[in-house]
């Protein structure tokens, strides 16, 4: 089955483009589009997209506050990736932190943009590593931030799962954690369950954004 995409972003040629791009592809089929974050929800529930690539600025609702709505209301919501302008966008961290899987540059590449739609598909290896480290370093805290070190606390992760958490803020798939870690990569699966579950997060992305600012790990 191929993957479906939902595109949200108030300019027609921005969707346009990504619809060309993906609609190359035989694995990909864009299933519908949006020009603003406040038609997602309805889009969702018709179409059951497995990505919804949203522009994170858009003039009536955003792509963070579209973000939170789709988690709060939606069953099984599909994965969301935010498309941007700039790399470097604290509107960016705030749609990662509102629960987004991952993002998209605007000039990115058709290869990349690609690769990035079918990763955070499979939800099994970090978008851009180095630059959520990056936005964590710059928009996070520091490891200051009180409720996610609480959340780390009490979610008592065992020595090994402490490690699969590190690996995985270094953008690392399960196979590549597999092979480090010399197990199988099914062992490898139930690590990472265990540690989404441990921490309350919806995926890998939001387990890495705890374990930046809950001091776990440093962004630096």
């Amino acid at each position: 089955m191929p993957v479906t995409v939902l595109l949200v972003d108030d300019e027609p040629l921005v969707r346009a483009g990504l619809r060309a791009v993906l609609e190359a592809q035989p694995d990909i089929e864009v299933v519908g589009e949006a020009a603003d974050g406040a038609a997602v929800i309805p889009l969702i529930r018709q179409l059951r997209p497995d990505v919804v690539a949203m522009d994170v600025r858009m003039p009536l609702l955003d792509g963070i506050e579209a973000t939170r709505a789709v988690l709060r209301t939606v069953d099984n919501p599909p994965k969301i990736l935010v498309v941007t302008t700039f790399e470097n966008d604290e509107y960016v961290y705030e749609a990662l932190r509102a629960g987004a899987d991952g993002f998209l540059l605007k000039r990115a590449r058709p290869a990349e943009i690609v690769n990035a739609v079918r990763l955070v598909a499979e939800g099994e290896s970090l978008l851009f590593p180095a630059s959520v480290r990056q936005l964590a370093a710059e928009y996070g805290v520091g490891g200051g931030n009180p409720a996610a070190r609480a959340v780390l606390d009490r979610a008592a992760l065992t020595e090994r799962e402490a490690e699969v958490l590190r690996l995985m803020t270094r953008g690392l798939s399960n196979a590549e954690i597999a092979t480090r870690l010399i197990v199988g990569t099914e062992t490898v699966k139930s690590h990472v369950s265990a540690v989404l579950a441990k921490l309350g997060a919806r995926d890998r992305t939001q387990a890495v954004i705890a374990a930046y600012e809950s001091g776990f790990v440093a962004p630096g």
